[in-house]
């Protein structure tokens, strides 16, 4: 009699999405909807569960919550990696850990990350608000035809995100540490250093992959760099981006704005001071979200359990 926990169900959603009839009625699913924020509570939590299902990165599992679950037995990340699970920890305990299918998340992240600049750009989140109070045409948007996109990081997502600003008639250029002109030209781009993307872009867009090297790239001698009227628009990860310099950029308006997807620590704390900049669009890490996702996640979860309870347990991880 398997007890399955569903972490970081914010939208109680869990259950509408795959048959949960499929599973074996002697499994006990408890679907958690509020993120366990610390080790020490998600220890207390999860203590009793021989099964834990993520989603996404939205809690770790470092080895120091792994050795406080006596009953764990298998580990489900949804999607096809997680960084902040420590799996070779894990396999060493014994523990089994799966994962599901993706969706396409490429198309959905660059989606997140060009309805941020439109969204900034073109005025729309503000004037939504002043809609709301009865106001009309408070701001003059800005043309986004004919503005040049820096693309940081021209992989799968940036070259996608090159595409579409493209259709949109932006110029592109883009930085990499590894980037060649050769590459970025194949993808569509201009080849440009750190400093001159910096220098030049009106929208700049974060699309690496966090790691070593990349916590912390861009700080405060880059926000000295851009134009007063740039904006950066990240749906990577938080800490690639130096917090504190981009808050004193965007409060002293040193800079246009940002339009946010993710952040140093998720759920963003409701007293965060960047709910409170008029210059900062946000959204709750949508980037991977999405009904068609949701649907492929939650399904492949309920196979992997079925199969693990079955001795032959499916999609474990390498």
């Amino acid at each position: 009699m398997p007890r399955v926990a569903i972490l970081d169900d914010y939208q109680n959603v869990a259950k509408s999405y795959g048959d949960w009839s499929k599973l074996d009625p002697s499994a006990q699913v408890t679907m958690f909807h509020n993120n366990l924020a610390t080790v020490d509570e998600a220890a207390a939590a999860l203590a009793p569960f021989d099964v834990v299902v993520l989603m996404r990165e939205r809690m770790a599992m470092p080895a120091k919550l792994i050795d406080r679950l006596p009953n764990l037995k298998l580990i489900i990340t949804t999607g096809g990696s997680n960084r902040s699970l420590d799996k070779d920890h894990a396999k060493a305990k014994g523990i089994v850990c799966c994962f599901t299918r993706g969706g396409d998340s490429t198309a959905t992240t660059v989606e997140t990350a060009f309805a941020l600049l439109l969204g900034h750009g073109r005025g729309l989140v503000h004037e939504d608000r002043m809609m709301r109070e009865g106001k009309w045409q408070t701001t003059i948007p800005h043309t986004i035809a004919g503005k040049t996109l820096g693309v940081v990081g021209l992989g799968r997502l940036g070259a996608r995100m090159a595409r579409v600003a493209k259709a949109f008639e932006m110029n592109v250029i883009a930085w990499s540490a590894n980037l060649t002109p050769e590459k970025a030209a194949a993808a569509g781009a201009e080849y440009a250093t750190k400093e001159e993307l910096f220098r030049r872009s009106d929208y700049v867009s974060v699309h690496l992959v966090l790691s070593d090297r990349s916590r912390g790239l861009i700080g405060a001698p880059e926000f000295a760099l851009m134009k007063k009227t740039a904006v950066i628009v990240n749906t990577s990860r938080g800490p690639i981006i130096d917090e504190k310099a981009m808050l004193a950029a965007l409060s002293e308006k040193r800079i246009g704005g940002a339009g946010l997807d993710v952040y140093d620590v998720e759920p963003l704390p409701a007293d965060h001071p960047l709910r409170k900049l008029d210059n900062a669009t946000l959204s709750p890490h949508l980037g991977y979200v999405s009904d068609a996702t949701y649907h492929e996640y939650f399904e492949d979860v309920i196979d992997n359990v079925s199969n693990w309870m079955k001795g032959a347990p499916s999609r474990v991880l390498a």
